[in-house]
């Protein structure tokens, strides 16, 4: 047994020192741009070829010939296995939606023109809500602005039922900040549109609602967006049975579900960029730490406090406005207290009083956000430093303020800080290592408040529709950790997947992973299959598609790649992050640059990653253990080491 263990920890050695790609795949020519999807299937792209490529081993399953494709050219619409890709054919826009596992076009539209900025879907009505923006590309430093224009599709034929273009430019957002140079701009400081109630809701301009079906203008209120240049500075919808709430223009709103005419505002609050729901009271946090859309940098924005409203009469219950600079998001470490952290100080408020609690000096610079691991412990983070701490929560609300900073301590659990590498002031490290510590919001920022809750039967709302899509999933590293804390908390991946390519021809598949629904849709939903027999004339379209892997397999092999990208998918809607990773200098023996992962419910340094070099946009798999980054050429995958 000894001997085995000095074999495996030999193995482990060589491995470090030389650091190599578990796998490396050569594209056609230098990788423009690449991004992860939920079934573990990556998408990547060069000047002349789509590729669809297999994250575990690097297989391409897939080649498509296009040239000129940008970052916003691609997007996954979420809960699908579909793909929206936007093409540019000499004076002819297409856009399609393809099938992710065999590339193949299940349907197509000559109509719409653009780049997708976002994406929402109805399957239920068989919606498909796409953004678009036309000439979507500027340069790094520059104010580029663009009308949004809203196209309602058939989500199972791409048939345009309606559009709607916006009154006015908005100002749109660099997808990365590199020092200089020609970017993709997005809308990523807007909150994507959602269906709720057979209306579509968008948000860059005010608010506005639309009737789903028919375009018909529901309801309108006209505002600046993106308060003084910052992004998402207006909190996401969310709703109960009865009431939308909504912000901005410095007021919290309620519409009545129904009518949805406005029930009631509370005014005067500031900018709002989180909202929780909890029973009957909304809680709210105004102000914060904000991205600059200019350059990216951090700027923080007041006043800074936090509200409680009665969700029924709009009533302010309290006013917590004791906070200092900086102010982070907030989270729920118990039904009954809210933790948040200052510029000095981690704060607990009684969530009925919005008193205060308890606190303690944080001592992390520039704490940018909240979470609360498994033990229940609050951890408070920054872009090079982690802390936890754990406090006493059986208090009496009736206790005076003094006395239960007393009676209720706080104390330090653990700390763990990782500096970036020093390399002068290049850009591109700052943009790695935040990119680094962004990397734990975008699988496990849903564990912050809410599981404990749904354990105890708490009634805890979301967002009012998940079937949406940003492309923040996959430019974690354009946005500050407050932000992606905020927002990540509402994104998740459900257990849910409607099928409208390969996994819709093969029923056998439907109830392979237990705990997956698969849906297909059914009526005019269904796409080429009927009676287990495929349409002529419905058939997918295969022009463009090179190389496909899952043709050159015999059926059973089919059923098992598909099973194992659907098992993916169930993996992912049950991942839940334990680890922030660092971008930095290795301790000995590995003695170069790369990623530790923290985890966030021990402190320890429990993962290592060997990439020295990797690009400001690299991507993790925390069901493979790899993390993927672009070089030339080359797409590589790296192991994910555990201690």
């Amino acid at each position: 047994m000894c001997m085995k263990a000095i074999l495996l920890a030999c193995i482990l050695f060589v491995s470090f020192v030389d650091a190599q790609p578990l796998w490396q795949t050569n594209l056609d020519e230098r990788i423009q741009f690449y991004q992860s999807t939920d079934f573990g299937i990556l998408i990547a792209a060069t000047d002349k070829s789509l590729y669809a490529i297999d994250g575990k081993t690097g297989e391409k399953l897939w080649r498509r010939s296009h040239r000129g494709l940008g970052e916003t050219s691609v997007v996954p619409i979420p809960e699908t296995d579909l793909v929206l890709l936007s093409l540019d054919r000499g004076e002819k826009s297409v856009l399609q939606a393809f099938d992710l596992f065999s590339g193949d076009t299940i349907w197509q539209s000559e109509k719409i023109k653009g780049d997708v900025m976002h994406v929402a879907i109805e399957p239920q009505m068989d919606l498909l809500s796409v953004v678009m923006t036309k000439k979507a590309r500027g340069n790094i430093g520059e104010e580029l602005k663009r009308t949004p224009i809203v196209h309602i599709l058939e989500l199972s034929s791409g048939k345009e039922l309606w559009k709607r273009e916006l009154d006015s430019d908005v100002e749109m957002m660099p997808a990365h900040f590199p020092e200089s140079g020609s970017v993709s701009f997005t809308l990523d400081n807007f909150r994507p549109p959602i269906f709720l109630d057979g209306s579509l809701f968008v948000f860059y301009e005010g608010v506005t609602s639309y009737d789903a079906r028919t375009g018909e203008p529901r309801q309108r209120e006209k505002f600046k967006v993106n308060e003084g240049g910052l992004a998402l500075t207006e909190a996401d919808v969310i709703a109960d049975e009865t009431r939308i709430f909504t912000t901005g223009r410095g007021k919290v709103r309620a519409l009545d579900r129904g009518t949805q005419e406005i029930a009631w505002e509370a005014k005067d609050l500031g900018v709002t960029p989180e909202m929780f729901l909890l029973g009957d009271v909304l809680y709210v946090r105004t102000g914060g730490q904000f991205t600059r859309i200019r350059d990216g940098e951090i700027e923080m924005r007041g006043p800074f406090g936090i509200s409680a409203i009665d969700s029924r009469s709009g009533k302010t219950l309290w006013r917590y406005k004791g906070a200092d600079k900086g102010l982070t998001n907030f989270v729920f470490a118990d039904e009954k207290s809210i933790a948040f952290a200052d510029k000095d100080d981690l704060n607990f408020l009684d969530a009925r009083t919005g008193k205060r609690i308890s606190k303690l000096e944080h001592t992390i610079e520039k704490a940018q956000f909240v979470v609360i691991n498994e033990k229940g412990e609050t951890v408070v983070g920054g872009r090079d430093e982690i802390a936890a701490f754990s406090r006493n929560a059986n208090f009496s609300s009736q206790v005076g303020e003094k006395r239960n900073e007393l009676r209720d301590p706080i104390r330090e659990v653990w700390r763990a800080k990782h500096k970036a590498p020093s390399r002068g002031i290049l850009r591109v490290v700052g943009a790695i290592a935040l990119r680094a510590t962004a990397l734990y919001f975008r699988y496990g920022g849903f564990a912050s408040s809410s599981i404990g809750f749904a354990q105890k039967g708490f009634s805890f709302f979301r967002t009012a529709n998940a079937f949406r899509s940003a492309s923040l999933r996959t430019r974690l590293g354009s946005l500050d950790l407050t932000t992606l804390a905020t927002t990540s908390a509402r994104n998740y991946v459900s257990n849910r997947i409607y099928a409208y390519g390969s996994i819709a021809q093969k029923p056998s598949l439907l109830n392979r992973i237990p705990g997956l629904q698969i849906q297909i849709p059914t009526g005019a939903q269904i796409r080429g299959r009927i009676t287990g027999r495929l349409i002529e004339e419905a058939t997918p379209s295969r022009a463009d598609v090179q190389d496909r892997l899952l043709e050159k397999l015999d059926p059973i092999r089919q059923i098992e790649k598909l099973s194992n990208y659907l098992l993916q998918r169930k993996r992912l809607a049950e991942l839940r992050g334990n680890f922030m990773y660092y971008y930095t200098e290795l301790p000995k023996p590995f003695d170069r640059k790369g990623l530790v992962g923290v985890n966030i419910n021990t402190g320890k340094d429990a993962r290592f990653i060997l990439a020295s070099d990797p690009d400001a946009n690299f991507v993790t798999d925390e069901i493979n253990g790899l993390l993927y980054s672009a070089d030339g050429n080359r797409l590589q995958a790296f192991d994910v080491l555990s201690k």
